[in-house]
């Protein structure tokens, strides 16, 4: 279940950044040196987009560029995010089901000290350089998960929460209408994104320091609460244990290579299994 909250409207392009991260990951053409878009791209299109004066701070590969084409042409036929979703994932050869959290829009909003950003504007554009006053998810009350989601949740022996940031990536899926509900009851295991009080990538560990709370993987395991029947930290951060209430697993989660990826996939789901 994938966070739909970074999806906006860039040249006329319907893009689904943590998506197309996901599935390019799962079909194993994702580009492994920048965490996102596509392996062996190229970027001809936005070269010539830039000699002809047009915006290039959101940078599309020219194989990622299809990508957002057809997503664009099948949305404005009619069809739903996760119809296309699922086609996708089937001519990449994905096995596993990947489910966009909504296919209403709720676009994720950043409170800044520089006013309210639409987060690609924030994470991209401004390279997350503004303070950060708090999260807004636009329409997310009107909104529903989309055909599937609730369902796989219930039938789920286990729930993963993936090292994600805990505020722009987990908290839109959580918001959404019948979510909670849904996990009362679950074995849920969050894996901290937040090791030795930093973040491998992106900019969890500068908006706690900018909410006024210290970065840590005590804060994200007190982010999710009640929720966690089981909370997976690093090695790094052992001895921060003691205070928590649910059990945990210290283990080495800095992912480098697919077999990092399987392994902590393996002993998190045994962990689950325990659990």
């Amino acid at each position: 279940i994938v966070n739909t909250g970074d999806d906006f409207e860039h040249l006329g392009l319907q893009i689904s950044p943590d998506l197309d991260t996901v599935c390019y990951m799962l079909a194993g053409i994702h580009n492994p040196e920048t965490g996102w878009g596509r392996a062996d791209e190229t970027f001809q299109s936005f070269d010539q987009l830039e000699l002809l004066g047009g915006p290039t701070w959101f940078r599309l590969g020219d194989r990622d560029l299809a990508t957002h084409l057809e997503r664009t042409r099948r949305l404005q036929a009619g069809d739903t995010l996760s119809q296309v979703t699922a086609d996708f994932c089937q001519a990449w050869g994905i096995a596993p089901t990947v489910l966009p959290m909504s296919n209403h829009s709720i676009p994720t909003i950043v409170l800044t000290d520089q006013g309210e950003l639409a987060f690609q504007e924030y994470f991209v554009h401004q390279q997350c350089r503004p303070a950060v006053t708090g999260f807004r998810f636009e329409g997310i009350q009107q909104a529903s998960p989309a055909p599937g989601v609730i369902e796989a949740i219930i039938e789920a022996d286990c729930v993963v929460i993936c090292p994600s940031n805990p505020w722009v990536s987990i908290d839109p899926i959580l918001h959404l209408p019948g979510i909670l509900q849904s996990l009362e009851g679950k074995s849920v295991v969050g894996v901290s994104p937040i090791i030795g009080g930093q973040a491998l990538k992106g900019p969890a560990a500068k908006m706690y320091t900018e909410l006024g709370i210290s970065p840590s993987a005590i804060a994200v395991a007190d982010h999710y609460g009640d929720l966690l029947a089981g909370f997976v930290l690093d090695d790094v951060d052992k001895n921060l244990t003691k205070p928590l209430t649910m059990k945990c697993l210290i283990t080495d989660t800095i992912m480098k290579e697919e077999s990092d990826r399987l392994r902590l996939g393996e002993e998190v789901l045994s962990f689950a299994r325990e659990l």
